[in-house]
């Protein structure tokens, strides 16, 4: 009996043996990419800056890519090795900035930047991942209403300036009409004295 349970304890040894070896050799084959999009819908206004933050994880080199699509279209942002190039497509060329953990930055949105932005890490064994963030563009009210209230203030200046040219006009037209009625009489004095002595 006893060179059974000893057998049985080799056989343990050896089965947990080779299950550390699998697992070391599932380690050290290449393949394998994960992605993660901590915050996959941005809100943003008119002429701010946004990030589009990824982290990806993989054994090997990966190849980042990100497009955009909206209604305008899709359109090819970057893509770049990590370690190596940076594939900038000459629409945004001066307007991104890339990071290594495969984010990227979008400097000074329109309304056009709106839309589904789509990256793609690429194992180079050929496994893949993906992750899609929403933007949402809009304008900044504010700056209508600051319009309309400049609009306002010089309107208001210009009627001031308005109502005292009319106010100076007016007074100077009744001192001329003083001087006017002086002089008439004046006249009328003049003309009844040359009368009497005559």
């Amino acid at each position: 009996m006893r060179p059974l349970q000893g057998c049985r304890g080799r056989g343990v040894v050896v089965g947990t043996v080779t299950l550390c070896l699998a697992a070391g050799w599932a380690l050290q084959t290449p393949g394998g990419v994960s992605l993660v999009v901590p915050q996959p819908n941005i809100n943003a206004t008119v002429a701010q800056n946004i990030l589009l933050s990824v982290e990806y994880f993989c054994r090997g080199i990966a190849t980042i890519e990100w497009k955009h699509v909206s209604s305008w279209g899709t359109t090819r942002i970057a893509e770049w090795k990590s370690g190596n190039y940076v594939n900038i497509s000459t629409v945004y060329k001066d307007r991104v900035t890339t990071f290594e953990n495969g984010s990227i930055q979008l400097l000074n949105v329109g309304m056009r930047d709106a839309g589904y932005y789509f990256v793609t890490v690429t194992e180079e064994y050929g496994t893949n991942a993906y992750g899609t963030i929403i933007v949402n563009v809009y304008e900044i009210i504010y700056e209508d209403l600051h319009f309309v209230a400049v609009l306002f203030a010089f309107l208001a200046a210009v009627s001031a300036i308005l109502i005292c040219c009319m106010w100076l006009c007016n007074k100077s037209l009744h001192l001329f009409q003083k001087k006017t009625h002086r002089l008439t009489a004046s006249t009328t004095e003049e003309i009844e004295l040359e009368t009497i002595e005559c």
